[in-house]
């Protein structure tokens, strides 16, 4: 008996943190979009001429769930390896990373703020790219479950990118919600 845990006591703390980690990250993406009033159906949004490789609406709400439950469970491997070399630089830059991401929707669909974030999506990229290392360092798994977030987040800036540049005035075409008109 020289084990501080049994595997199913170990397996218990990850499942654990998961059902901390999926729901609230779920969540925290659901309200970001929400609040922004991101996707079709916002009429600032409809009115932009959009690039010839955008998908359809539902693809967006099916790819992000996908995604945040994804980045949720690789946080959750990662908040596990107690003692792991690097374990709280990676908590820290997930969080950095996820703030921006919940930032994104707000700044573009609600501020329509293109160009500030298009800068925004690829500072995100960097961050997480450099947060996925830093997770493959920890546990592989966690750093491969991250993988397609990165492959999204560099689709997401070059739809980012061809919206400004086919939209030079973007910004005009409704008034933000975030100004309010009297």
């Amino acid at each position: 008996m020289n084990q501080i845990a049994s595997q199913g006591q170990l397996r218990l703390a990850y499942l654990r943190w998961a059902l901390f980690t999926v729901p609230t990250v779920v969540a925290l993406g659901f309200l970001s979009g929400k609040l922004a009033n991101s996707g079709y159906g916002n009429r600032w949004f409809d009115a932009l001429e959009k690039p010839a490789l955008m998908p359809p609406g539902w693809a967006f709400g099916l790819a992000w769930t996908i995604l945040y439950i994804l980045m949720a469970l690789a946080f959750a491997i990662v908040l596990h390896a107690r003692g792991a070399k690097g374990r709280g630089a990676a908590i820290a830059l997930f969080l950095i990373q996820l703030l921006m991401n919940l930032a994104w929707s707000p700044l573009f669909f609600r501020a329509h703020q293109v160009g500030s974030a298009l800068g925004l999506i690829l500072a995100l990229v960097v961050v997480a790219g450099i947060t996925t290392l830093l997770f493959w360092r920890i546990r592989r798994f966690a750093g491969m479950l991250l993988v397609p977030y990165l492959l999204w987040l560099a689709f997401a800036s070059f739809l980012t990118y061809e919206i400004g540049r086919l939209n030079p005035e973007a910004a005009t075409l409704v008034a933000p919600a975030l100004r309010t008109q009297i």
